[in-house]
């Protein structure tokens, strides 16, 4: 599989790599066994960038990665956690104590002396522009205890604040077929400074598989059931912000367009992946994978040929048709 420069940490990853959110929690039940079988078979097709947070089942992502890397220790493997989700999101919990004792509990959960990547997980708005949170991470950086930093975030604006930073190797932002303003800023001001774009929600939560209908029922630990008027964080984590109802009739039209314009043999959940890494700017995406099969159809995806002009101008129009005006807006 392709791999690029991720940003200033100056690591190469694969273009596709492996969201490990669902490892933990939130999108129903997944077995050790199965997600120790899920990172194997990531890694053997290529995948060399995983990424988790220290909140994605109270650490159960990270321990998995963990000792997945400790049975596999020949693998190089670029390992990206989260922090500051374990506390209130206020400001002032924002500090370097604080954040020496989460990377320690990371460095323990992975078995890792340093971390790869350390991201700031969606923190309040205001510390994106913070000299105090930036001179703290740039303490763990020399201390040893992280190699490098970044920040995942809800909105471009955070992400235009975020770039501006020296010390910044990496934003993190959601980008799909279905929410598509960070092409507009976000990723050409971060390929100028040279700084790594992960594009994570690559599906909108699966609906870009276009395997859903209004009909469909997800487990109560879902967040798909749980979080779809944004009760329990933001909104734009779930469906991608899309009211679910508008967001299936608009993956009905992206797999149309799809077998219109690729043809059989390629899924729409590949297809959408394909067109997220054909994107000028991104370095790597992550989907999640909840089996076997799925981890190896994502990592085909990556293997794609360019997906045509043709195809991009019509999910273009599908996006100002059915979704630029309750999407674009807001983040």
């Amino acid at each position: 599989m392709e791999e690029r420069v991720l940003g200033r940490t100056e690591r190469p990853v694969s273009v596709i790599g492996l969201g490990t959110w669902q490892l933990g929690a939130d999108w129903g039940e997944v077995s050790e066994s199965d997600a120790l079988a899920i990172l194997e078979a990531a890694a053997e097709a290529g995948m060399t960038f995983f990424d988790t947070a220290d909140v994605y089942g109270d650490g159960r992502s990270e321990q998995l990665i963990g000792r997945f890397l400790a049975e596999n220790p020949d693998l190089v493997v670029t390992v990206a956690t989260k922090m500051g989700r374990r506390v209130e999101q206020r400001p002032e919990n924002y500090t370097l104590a604080n954040f020496r004792t989460w990377t320690d509990r990371s460095r323990r959960n992975l078995g890792l002396d340093q971390l790869d990547l350390v991201q700031l997980h969606c923190p309040p708005t205001p510390l994106y522009s913070s000299d105090e949170v930036y001179d703290a991470l740039d303490t763990l950086v020399e201390e040893g205890a992280i190699a490098n930093y970044g920040v995942s975030v809800e909105t471009c604006d955070e992400a235009l604040t975020a770039v501006a930073r020296r010390g910044t190797a990496t934003v993190q932002i959601i980008l799909n077929a279905f929410r598509r303003k960070p092409l507009d800023f976000a990723l050409p001001a971060a390929q100028q400074a040279g700084v790594g774009i992960i594009a994570r929600v690559p599906l909108a939560s699966g609906l870009l598989s276009g395997r859903y209908t209004e009909s469909t029922q997800f487990a109560e630990n879902d967040h798909r059931s749980y979080n779809r008027r944004g009760e329990s964080f933001d909104i734009g984590e779930t469906f991608s912000g899309v009211d679910f109802e508008t967001g299936v009739a608009a993956a009905k039209e992206f797999s149309r367009l799809v077998a219109e314009h690729i043809g059989a043999g390629v899924t729409p959940a590949q297809a959408a992946l394909a067109w997220v890494i054909q994107q000028l700017g991104v370095t790597t995406v992550i989907p999640g994978a909840r089996s076997v099969e799925q981890a190896q159809a994502k990592a085909a995806a990556g293997l794609l040929a360019p997906l045509g002009e043709p195809f991009f101008a019509a999910v273009e129009k599908l996006y100002d048709d059915r979704l630029r005006a309750v999407v674009h807006p807001r983040w």
